[in-house]
């Protein structure tokens, strides 16, 4: 299940958000499972970053209390791979910018937004994350294996020093092991 958080000042937008959300089927036509929280206030939103964890925020670019990007930078210090989407019925080139810039967001989606728009950008940053964090535990799988394979070779050395010509093994034509008189 996929966890969203969804912030905006009118509780309007937060409704329609969360009904184009409702019924989310991925490319194959499976349906996504998802839980949306909706949050009206930033700072009760940042209040909930702090005990849960989301896949994806999507919030308003302009609120009374706080922007959309200061919101999204302090998301991004509680939870730094959720995938940021900032939605905006205003044309601020400088703040979207600093949206892109500052806050690292993965789309900018205009208000008022197309259903199939809004729904595309998210799966897109759903399956991103997705691939995020499957190269980052491949990587850490790696780093593992590097490290076991690191121990093993320093223990063949050590033998190795300890006792020359013992981690070499010298065969016959055919497939005996040749030991040394």
């Amino acid at each position: 299940m996929y966890h969203i958080l969804v912030v905006d000042d009118e509780p309007g937008i937060l409704n329609a958000v969360r009904r184009s959300l409702n019924g989310l089927t991925d490319e194959a036509g499976e349906r996504v499972p998802l839980s949306v929280d909706c949050f009206s206030d930033p700072v009760a939103a940042l209040q909930s970053a702090e005990v849960k964890a989301y896949d994806a925020v999507i919030s308003d670019y302009r609120m009374p209390d706080m922007t959309g990007v200061e919101f999204l930078l302090f998301f991004r210090a509680k939870q730094k791979d959720a995938v940021r989407i900032i939605l905006s019925g205003f044309a601020d080139m400088e703040g979207m910018i600093g949206a892109i810039n500052e806050a690292q967001i993965f789309r900018f989606v205009a208000k008022p937004w197309h259903e199939g728009e809004l729904r595309h950008a998210l799966l897109q940053g759903l399956e991103t994350r997705r691939l995020l964090m499957e190269n980052r535990r491949l990587a850490d799988l790696v780093r593992a294996q590097q490290a076991k394979v690191s121990h093993h070779e320093a223990l063949l050395a050590r033998l190795e020093a300890e006792s020359p010509g013992i981690t070499q093994v010298r065969w016959g034509p055919n497939g005996e092991v040749l030991l040394d008189d």
